[in-house]
């Protein structure tokens, strides 16, 4: 059977297409006992309206993206949640592309909001660079970054919204430091990657500043994985100058750090004090209670959203939207040793 348009429907109760349109959209004056024939023709001819072809009127589909490396680590359920408490009070559904630390699939996703599969996009990248920069710069549609990039001729389109991972790295490495710790590995992402290099160089620069030696050894390129966590310490804790303290990039490879420690019979943090980085859930529920840097995720993801929300809805004040955010150290007891012992 042909499916039934408004003007099917303008001709069986003899008003204009127009006010068709406007009785079944609610939007514009319609005249009650017009609006009611309407209506009911509406129902008796099995009306559905074409969305499709709406939303393509429209240019819009009130949807947004949500691109993210790892589907896996908990660490983007908080940041999903706060994304979407923004996006409901809006009307926004969220569509979630998993680009797997692939430059490749980022780039995938870019071209997904190219074709007008949604109409902005918040992006999680732990490589920004110059291809997936280029590619974003290009769109007509709003982004926004979770990472600070700022491009060398200053004219970016994006937005970014960042907590400082460099700071939190440092607090973490500082912290240990000052628990009398003088031997410290450090676990983390490829220093090739934006952000593995950016929180290598927080704990470097707290080594230097605490004049303490770097130590290639003890410095690994790993997952942001339980079992990379596990893979680097066991390396480390066979050794006979095994580290007394080790930092991690993310509570993940922390726990596996932990892990490794258990296995080996060594004490944390008697023997092994450590520190991660995100302040999972996870962190308040493994023994001992393990230290973590807060990235305060759902207010990365509340902000973006907001921040989006503005672009869509022409209310963003001229130039580009930058919000930083500040990590925060929050101790228990993986790090803190009884200096009395």
């Amino acid at each position: 059977m042909d499916k039934h348009t408004i003007y099917h429907i303008a001709e069986r109760v003899g008003v204009s297409p127009s006010t068709v349109s406007r009785a079944l959209s609610g939007r514009g004056y319609c005249g009650e006992a017009t609006k009611a024939k309407i209506l009911r023709a509406a129902q008796e001819m099995n009306y559905a309206p074409d969305n499709a072809a709406k939303m393509l009127k429209m240019r819009q589909t009130r949807k947004i993206i949500f691109a993210v490396p790892d589907i896996c680590n908990p660490f983007y359920f908080d940041m999903i949640n706060g994304i979407n408490q923004v996006l409901e009070e809006h009307g926004y559904l969220m569509i979630l592309f998993y680009t797997k630390h692939s430059l490749a699939e980022e780039l995938k996703a870019i071209q997904n909001l190219r074709e007008n599969v949604a109409d902005g996009m918040i992006m999680v990248s732990f490589n920004f660079c110059e291809e997936n920069i280029r590619a974003i710069n290009a769109l007509q549609a709003p982004v926004v970054l979770t990472n600070q990039y700022v491009s060398p001729d200053g004219q970016d389109k994006f937005d970014y919204v960042y907590v400082d991972t460099y700071e939190g790295i440092r607090l973490g490495t500082e912290h240990l430091i000052g628990q009398g710790i003088r031997h410290l590995a450090y676990v983390g992402g490829s220093l090739n990657e934006q952000t593995g290099y950016q929180r290598f160089c927080g704990y470097k620069e707290a080594m230097q500043d605490a004049g303490l030696p770097l130590d290639d050894r003890f410095v690994a390129e790993s997952d942001y994985t339980e079992n990379g966590g596990y893979l680097a310490a066991l390396n480390w804790l066979n050794q006979p100058d095994r580290p007394e303290g080790i930092v991690a990039a993310n509570d993940l490879m922390a726990i596996g750090v932990m892990k490794a420690c258990e296995e080996a019979g060594l004490r944390v943090p008697e023997d092994v004090a450590i520190v991660g980085m995100d302040n999972l859930d996870l962190a308040s529920r493994v023994y001992p209670k393990l230290t973590s840097v807060a990235l305060l995720q759902e207010e990365i993801g509340r902000q973006a959203a907001l921040m989006l929300m503005k672009r869509l809805e022409g209310r963003h004040s001229a130039g580009k939207g930058a919000l930083k955010l500040r990590p925060r150290l929050v101790v228990r007891n993986s790090s803190v040793r009884d200096r009395q012992a």
